[in-house]
């Protein structure tokens, strides 16, 4: 169902030069690359396999990083180059070189983009918020900035960037929306505004809206009223992003796919868009294994200097299972993507406590495959 070919509309796809400066043969698909198919291949059939790319592999166009890209995915997201406080630091000036970069890279070798993100709260300038003396902007000029950032921005990538995450974590936890700065001064219709804005300047493009905790039964009966109204007025809405950053033993998997059932059931498409899994214990959850004499910094960066045999044994077990429910619902899920191509760049090992080194990813820190890429390798040879 995800083959390249239903990208046809895409008349630049594939067209792309490769990114300045690379030996990197430009045309040659991840199939050729170290030997040998990897997951875009193997799960090519059930949807797409996805990867962030960092600002560290764009500026540094790290051969070994690309050529494990090439191999093993075939759609790619910037982590951080097209966020506001990134890509226009400054809230005027545009910063083109990064994002430039992965979009020529992924057409170059027949890869679907995803552009991360149009409308946050966060990485985001004060002073897109305030005019040239500092006063808050009121309602019709925020729209305005708005609407030039996404045409700009969408309209650069038109045709090349295939979809959208338009706005990113507007839904507070079981509080309805949050409360920032576009709600404040905009009102509950900013995010509606948003997609019609960036659908006015691509029409083809997916657009989804993206968050965190989608499990969550408050969070999914607020979201599920928006989409549904959404939907019945004709918001050009396509899909949602599910952050997916879970763990060992959360989330309560009956309610992620419940979660995932419901937005399959109301048509839209599904993107599992920041994929990882935290293997460290919850600093913030006392655990009943850990004795109050042991070193609380100790207790919550138990294995710095690698992950013990069955710590990865548990990880290709948990990634097994999210897979095998991802499986029950491929009609409606786009890509699966990975935030991070390899543990030594993942977020999550300064998250939430600073200096803990974390395994949440499928490559360890040498890029080297570990057990849990292997069983997903594995389960698609048996089921896709």
């Amino acid at each position: 169902m995800n083959d390249l070919s239903r990208l046809s509309r895409r008349s630049l796809l594939g067209q792309g030069a490769a990114i300045a400066g690379l030996s990197l043969a430009a045309g040659r698909g991840f199939s050729q690359a170290a030997g040998g198919p990897g997951l875009a291949a193997a799960w090519r059939d059930a949807f797409r396999i996805g990867i962030a790319v960092s600002n560290q592999t764009l500026d540094r166009q790290i051969p070994g990083d690309l050529e494990l890209i090439r191999r093993e995915f075939n759609s790619v997201t910037a982590e951080n180059a097209m966020k506001w406080g990134v890509i226009r630091p400054d809230g005027v000036n545009w910063q083109w070189e990064r994002p430039d970069r992965l979009v020529d890279f992924a057409a170059a070798n027949d890869m679907y983009v995803l552009g991360h993100t149009l409308v946050w709260h966060s990485q985001v300038p004060q002073s897109v918020f305030t005019d040239a003396g500092g006063a808050p902007l009121r309602r019709d000029a925020l729209l305005g900035r708005m609407e030039e950032h996404i045409g700009t921005l969408v309209g650069r990538y038109r045709g090349r960037v295939h979809a959208w995450d338009v706005v990113n974590e507007a839904i507070d936890e079981g509080m309805g929306w949050r409360r920032s700065p576009w709600f404040n001064v905009i009102g509950d219709d900013y995010m509606e505004q948003a997609f019609r804005f960036a659908h006015a300047v691509d029409g083809d493009a997916r657009l989804l809206y993206n968050d965190y905790n989608m499990h969550n039964p408050g969070k999914r009966e607020f979201l599920v009223g928006v989409l549904r109204d959404y939907l019945e007025r004709d918001v050009p809405i396509h899909g949602i992003g599910d952050q997916a950053h879970v763990g060992l033993d959360y989330p309560d998997m009956e309610e992620w796919e419940r979660s995932i059932a419901t937005y399959a059931e109301m048509g839209l498409e599904v993107h599992i868009t920041e994929l990882d899994v935290d293997v460290l214990p919850n600093p913030n959850r006392p655990s009943a294994d850990v004795s109050t004499r042991v070193d609380p910094a100790a207790a919550a960066n138990p294995w710095p200097n690698g992950l013990p045999e069955e710590m990865q044994e548990q990880l290709a077990d948990r990634y097994e299972q999210i897979f095998r429910m991802f499986l029950r619902y491929r009609a409606s899920i786009e890509r699966v993507t990975f935030w991070g191509l390899h543990d030594g760049v993942s977020w999550k090992n300064n998250f939430p406590v600073r200096g803990r080194t974390n395994y949440p990813l499928l490559f360890d820190r040498n890029l080297e495959p570990k057990p849990a890429h292997d069983r997903l390798m594995e389960l698609a040879a048996a089921e896709v």
